[in-house]
């Protein structure tokens, strides 16, 4: 695989992403860039590359004065409703050597931004994104790693059964910012929902109590548009979770550039928007039913009897948004911890030290017991 890093026109160090400024950031000479500025940076080094070389399988290497090799992959593929780049046939896993410190790095089939574990520096995998659909949409992160360790600390304060290696200090840190693909749908519908609903009159006289009832059939019909539903595309992610840490603030929404990778690691979709569609699907069809709900009103009793829902129009679009993410085993299975990236909103299950379990059921039955033999014996003494 093919790595790429952004290098700060100064001092020539690794540039990364810096959300609490949005912006890029050298943090060897502490140079801030603009994203576009940046992007037109790289697009003049890689237009300074002067030699090249073909090799067996077709590809051709350009060689730049400062040494720096680069592979140029042949074939573009054409889509003619979606942008897509490169196409290149992947196997399960792949391994490139990162720019800066020449280390081996090996990424599975879906990541296509990584953190080499040995410098330090943000790689962009090109090769993960070939072959692939852009990107339309980024939504940067905005909180940083200090505040998603916080925030995790938090989630953790109280919880007495919790087992004590889930609070060491390095487990925490192992926290990572990932960007997780989404699916983004836009859609027109129709909706008919028929209910039941009941009003009640009571009052009495000297003999009687009288309750009367009258039954009503209600119908709420309409037409709703939707826009940006997000729908996660990645297998990987618990979907309960996703669903659980929005919203996600969308006046914050970018167009996608790579540059907004740097720093952090990445994910390709692995579940296409065609087999994400029935979730959107069933969020269209919640939503409208919630509405229309709210308007059946001054009722003791409402029934949805039937619920009638038609997409007329679904289109999706595809974005990346930023999620902070930890898994930790224990006992061997796997807990995960999700917060999101813009809001610090968190979600995880926790699990449960049963030796603490113990050791609290053996101190409450004692001091019961101590307890209930104090009454006994004072009870004796005042009787």
């Amino acid at each position: 695989m093919e790595i790429k890093e952004y290098k700060c026109p100064n001092c020539s160090g690794a540039v990364k992403f810096d959300s609490s400024i949005q912006k890029m950031k050298c943090p060897y000479c502490d140079a801030e860039f603009e994203i576009t500025a940046l992007d037109e940076y790289q697009k003049e080094l890689s237009s300074s590359d002067k030699d090249t070389v073909t090799v067996s399988n077709g590809d051709t290497i350009k060689v730049s004065g400062n040494g720096v090799i680069k592979i140029v992959v042949k074939g573009i593929t054409q889509n003619k409703n979606k942008p897509v780049m490169e196409d290149n046939d992947l196997g399960d896993l792949s391994t490139g050597a990162c720019p800066s410190c020449g280390a081996e790095l090996v990424g599975d089939n879906n990541t296509i931004a990584m953190v080499c574990p040995c410098c330090g520096n943000s790689q962009i995998v090109r090769k993960r994104v070939e072959g692939l659909l852009r990107p339309e949409y980024v939504i940067p992160f905005q909180l940083e790693k200090d505040a998603a360790v916080s925030a995790l600390k938090k989630f953790y304060q109280g919880k007495k059964l919790l087992p004590n290696i889930f609070k060491e200090e390095n487990r925490v840190n192992s926290i990572q910012g990932l960007y997780v693909p989404f699916w983004l749908y836009d859609a027109k519908a129709q909706g008919r929902v028929n209910y039941k609903a009941t009003k009640t009159k009571a009052w009495s006289d000297s003999n009687y109590k009288y309750i009367k009832t009258d039954f009503f059939s209600v119908i709420r019909e309409g037409s709703l548009s939707f826009e940006k539903i997000p729908v996660d595309g990645s297998e990987k992610m618990n979907d309960d979770y996703m669903d659980a840490i929005e919203p996600f603030d969308y006046t914050k929404i970018k167009d996608f550039k790579t540059a907004y990778l740097s720093g952090y690691i990445a994910e390709k979709y692995d579940v296409d928007d065609q087999a994400s569609k029935e979730r959107a699907i069933s969020r269209i069809k919640n939503s409208i039913e919630a509405q229309f709900a709210k308007t059946v009103q001054g009722y003791v009793s409402v029934t949805a009897e039937k619920s009638a829902i038609n997409i007329e129009e679904c289109t999706a679009s595809y974005a990346l948004f930023p999620v902070w993410v930890l898994n930790s085993r224990y006992n061997k299975e796997n807990f995960q911890f999700i917060m999101n990236g813009q809001s610090g909103l968190i979600v995880g299950k926790l699990p449960i030290d049963k030796g603490k379990v113990n050791k609290y059921r053996f101190l409450f039955t004692t001091l019961f017991g101590v307890g209930f033999t104090l009454i006994i014996q004072l009870l004796r003494i005042f009787m």
